[in-house]
Formats: C-alpha cells, sequence, structure tokens
C-alpha cells in the first residue's frame, strides 16, 4: 500500500531506514533491502524538488532538479579509517546560478542531526582576502546582517572555522578581528526529527533559505570586484 503522506513531506519510514541501516552498515543488508531504500529515496527527491520549486521563487538556481541535488548515499571509504560503505543521511544542495551568485545552499536529513545549512564552505585564498579587506574598511554591513532580529532567530550567530590568531596582514587589536578570524562563512539552523517529519518542514526549510540572501548578497557585491572573476 503507498505511503499516505502529504506530497513534498519527509515521512517517518525515511528516518526508521536510516535507522536501521546505522546498525547494519553493510554490502549484504543493503543489498537485501535495495528496493526499500529506493522507495525512501525517492520520498526524499520529492522533498527536494519541491524545496527547489520554492527556492527558485526567490532566487535563480543552476540545479536541475531535487534529483540532481541529491548527494550519493555510498561513501567514499578510500582514504577514511571508518570503512561502513554507506551514508546513515539524506542530504543534497543547490547551487546558485552565474559566476556573479556566491554562497550555496545545503540540508542535510539524519535522524537526532538534521539540520539546512549554507554559505561559504572553502572560500578561495583571493575570495578570503577580498573579503577580509572589505570587513577591515567598514564591518557594519556585515555586522548589520548578523546583528538583525531575523538573523538571530534563524541561526543564532554566523558559524565557520576561525584562525586563533589575526590573519596575516592584519593588526591583532582591529576592532573587526571577531570577523577577520573567519575561514568559513556558515549559516546552518538545527531541527529536530519531529519538525522535519512535519508538514510544516518544506516551508521552514524554504524560509531558512531566503534568510540567508542578505549575507549572500553582501557576498556576491564584495567579490565581484574580484578582476580573475573567481
Amino acid at each position: 500500500m503507498a505511503k499516505k503522506i502529504a506530497p513534498a513531506q519527509i515521512p517517518a519510514s525515511s528516518f526508521d531506514f536510516l535507522n536501521q541501516l546505522k546498525q547494519h552498515n553493510n554490502r549484504e543488508w543493503f543489498n537485501e533491502h535495495k528496493a526499500r531504500f529506493q522507495e525512501e529515496q525517492q520520498q526524499v527527491e520529492i522533498f527536494a524538488e519541491g524545496l527547489l520549486e520554492q527556492l527558485s521563487a526567490h532566487d535563480l538556481i543552476e540545479t536541475p532538479s531535487g534529483k540532481k541535488s541529491l548527494y550519493r548515499i555510498y561513501r567514499d571509504i578510500r582514504f577514511s579509517n571508518d570503512k561502513t560503505p554507506y551514508k546513515t543521511h539524506w542530504s543534497g544542495s543547490f547551487k546558485r546560478a552565474t559566476k556573479s551568485r556566491r554562497g550555496g545552499y545545503y540540508f542535510h536529513i539524519e535522524p537526532g542531526n538534521s539540520f539546512i545549512g549554507g554559505g561559504f564552505w572553502g572560500p578561495s585564498p583571493a575570495d578570503l582576502k577580498l573579503i577580509r579587506d572589505d570587513i577591515a574598511f567598514d564591518a557594519a554591513p556585515l555586522r548589520k546582517i548578523i546583528n538583525s532580529k531575523t538573523f538571530i532567530n534563524t541561526f543564532e550567530s554566523l558559524k565557520g572555522e576561525q584562525l586563533k590568531s589575526a590573519p596575516k596582514g592584519f593588526e591583532a587589536d582591529h576592532e573587526a578581528i571577531d570577523l577577520l578570524r573567519y575561514k568559513q562563512f556558515l549559516l546552518i539552523r538545527p531541527f529536530s526529527d519531529k519538525a522535519v517529519l512535519s508538514e510544516t518542514f518544506l516551508k521552514e526549510a524554504s524560509d531558512t533559505f531566503r534568510h540567508m540572501r542578505p549575507l549572500f548578497d553582501y557576498m556576491s557585491e564584495v567579490l565581484s570586484s574580484n578582476p580573475n572573476g573567481e
């Protein structure tokens, strides 16, 4: 019998499958349950398609479909001490269209560890230099974004790896040293299992992506001054 769930809603069975996969993370079990995996993955594809549709209403996205946004469940174990072959979460990302639009959108669905994320995971040295130069010149625009009520209510604070000391070329006592030390600029909003399985999760996820736009627009403007267009 087909599952009776709302369109683009994550079903509880998806969590059930992931929990069982975590307990039986081996090829034999997975192959025996391949049909179930495909069924659950299809539900996640439907969710991702709905998320792409809502995201496209307020941004220009290059990712062609929800299905194309999903990451493979197979782990790359070549250089990992963890040799379990499968991921125990669903995840995907959406790429903004054209080089002038910076920032990336990401979703991660996992029992006890679900979140909507986005931002700048690995800025190139050239991009990081442009960002820091702009912050050093005038940190007010970025502070206005991360101190806004909507930003704080959604993400609490800016996340990402930071240097322990001042970056090269900047004084340790610079008034914006707290921002200059960032190596990544990440926006992360966690969701409880109950929230992920609710009928409103698609809208909440879409709204979370929309609330990232002020930071993305700021960064896109800063990085558009890159003469190499990178």
